[in-house]
């Protein structure tokens, strides 16, 4: 059994919003015509509250982007993204949602930052994503969407310590900068994550 995971596929991410992945909106149709292929779609949405502490704008002083130390972990200050309720944290409207049985929402808690599907970056609270695949007889996960680098990265890497095959379907995603997609994709590899074309999910 297989589930396609469409990772964040919202406004805000997307050219037009405040954290827009580049060419994020390219890979839409590429995400609707996989659907009809796997037999469970999941998605997900970013859902932060105002004044999360991932926001540069909760900490005075603090550049856009810098990293800092936030609850024991290292933590990037984003732009303002994906408020809960906001229009950038709705899925783009053009994303078929008819085989979409469930959207998980993550990074809900103000105080900490959450990447992954599966958990927040401390790994201190599950979203029960992995229990619902699980229940649902799923063995492998798929992953696609924004961006390879960050959410998907990560998404794909904790699939993958759950015990799923987990494939990232390369040309589905995009990310944020060259280099660290590159190491996102050498991490993963180590880790037994197959990286695959589109072409070979259609066929």
């Amino acid at each position: 059994m297989t589930c396609l995971l469409l990772i964040d596929i919202q406004l805000d991410f997307l050219p037009g919003g405040s954290l827009a992945v580049p060419d994020g909106d390219a890979i839409l149709p590429l995400l609707n015509d996989l659907q009809p292929h796997f037999d469970l779609v999941v998605a997900t949405q970013d859902w932060h509250p105002a004044g999360h502490r991932s926001f540069a704008s909760a900490h005075p002083g603090q550049a856009l982007f810098a990293e800092i130390e936030w609850q024991g972990l290292p933590q990037r200050l984003w732009p303002d993204h994906c408020v809960q309720g906001s229009p950038g944290a709705a899925l783009h409207p053009a994303l078929s949602l008819d085989r979409v049985e469930a959207i998980f929402r993550k990074g809900t808690d103000p105080e900490l930052d959450s990447y992954s599907a599966f958990f927040d970056n401390g790994h201190r609270r599950a979203t029960g994503l992995s229990g619902y695949l699980r229940a649902r007889g799923i063995t492998q996960v798929a992953v696609a969407g924004l961006a390879t680098d960050y959410c998907v990265y990560f998404s794909a890497k904790d699939a993958r310590s759950e015990g799923f095959e987990v494939l990232v379907i390369e040309d589905a995603t995009r990310g944020i900068a060259a280099e660290s997609v590159a190491a996102a994709k050498a991490d993963l590899l180590a880790q037994g994550v197959r990286f695959v074309p589109a072409s070979q999910v259609l066929a």
